[in-house]
């Protein structure tokens, strides 16, 4: 139990320092962006053409603390961000936690309920397909991994879109009803998000799900093979038994290590799904702070909660890796 909570308290540790590593990365980019927050926000402002004077710059530069030492102005950020607040949008000028308001972590349950429904689907079929010598079944898992990862979700998106706006006049557009968009969170607009979540979150599960069900297969199919799992069916271990007790306990860990990968790139994916659909979520404000508006301080935003919520996962993927196999806890308390 003491090692375990070193490792544990380690991970922590570890996981603390990459999300600092990566604020640095991320502030440090913002501040590479051609033209500070002051000159982006005058030119924007600027509508008329009249020009901006030097002058006009630099107060705009010293009210928003522009002017103070990088590294300090970086720990400010920082120390902020951990506590939740960005400041104020370069552009728009309003606050970042209110303008994200609920778009981050509504676009975060997407990709995680993708993330859970692609495994809970690649896990299961794709141990049985390994252990299985029905050629039926393994071709048309097969099949599906292909066409998973030929077929875009953008494309599939387009597919259901059309197949429903044809065959039953609705377009499966946005993630409320027109009455719940604009409402306060409630037990109904819960209920409406989620009957109309259901398209993104298989849309970003497709390609999710067949690159897993690829992985758990080929990684079974590996473990199968191997002498410790012919000695314990020469003791008489069989079955469902064998299966999970021995080859899949040990596919696990390669499996449990790429959660986080997943999640940021089924998050990769959103944004385009996101325009298709007419999703208002945050791949959707990225976007527009990078390639249209130029808001590196709303994108930096965005970019330091997603990367908290990876550095997040990795830790607990981390933690239960460790449960599940000793020597990895092992490894790093000799």
């Amino acid at each position: 139990m003491l090692n375990f909570a070193r490792f544990v308290v380690t991970r922590a540790v570890l996981a603390m320092i990459t999300l600092i590593i990566v604020s640095l990365v991320v502030f440090s980019l913002m501040e590479l962006v051609p033209g500070d927050c002051a000159e982006r926000y005058l030119a924007f402002k600027n509508t008329q053409g009249s020009g901006i004077s030097a002058a006009d710059i630099e107060n705009e530069r010293i009210r928003l603390g522009l002017d103070r030492p990088f590294l300090e102005r970086w720990g400010k950020w920082i120390v902020n961000a951990f506590q939740g607040e960005f400041g104020d949008s370069c552009i728009l000028r309003v606050d970042i936690a209110q303008l994200l308001g609920d778009k981050f972590w509504i676009s975060l349950g997407l990709c995680l309920a993708s993330l859970l429904l692609a495994y809970s689907i690649a896990l299961p079929v794709g141990i049985i397909a390994a252990a299985s010598d029905n050629a039926i079944l393994n071709n048309s898992l097969r099949l599906f991994s292909y066409l998973g990862l030929a077929m875009p979700n953008f494309l599939l998106a387009l597919m259901i879109m059309l197949f429903s706006t044809v065959y039953f006049g609705d377009t499966l557009t946005g993630l409320f009803s027109a009455e719940y968009r604009d409402a306060p969170w409630s037990v109904d607009r819960v209920l409406d998000l989620l009957s109309n979540a259901w398209l993104p979150i298989f849309i970003l599960g497709w390609s999710a799900t067949a690159f897993a069900l690829q992985t758990v297969r080929a990684l079974m199919s590996d473990e199968i093979g191997k002498l410790y799992v012919t000695a314990a069916s020469a003791r008489g271990v069989h079955g469902r038994k064998l299966l999970w007790n021995y080859p899949a306990r040990h596919a696990l860990g390669p499996i449990v290590n790429s959660l986080g990968f997943d999640l940021n790139r089924i998050f990769n994916e959103l944004p385009i799904v996101a325009l298709i659909l007419t999703l208002t979520e945050a791949g959707s404000l990225l976007i527009e702070a990078l390639a249209r508006s130029n808001d590196q301080q709303l994108a930096g935003a965005i970019i330091f909660l997603l990367t908290a919520s990876i550095v997040t996962l990795n830790f607990l993927t981390d933690v239960l890796l460790a449960v599940l196999d000793p020597r990895v806890r092992k490894s790093i308390v000799r």
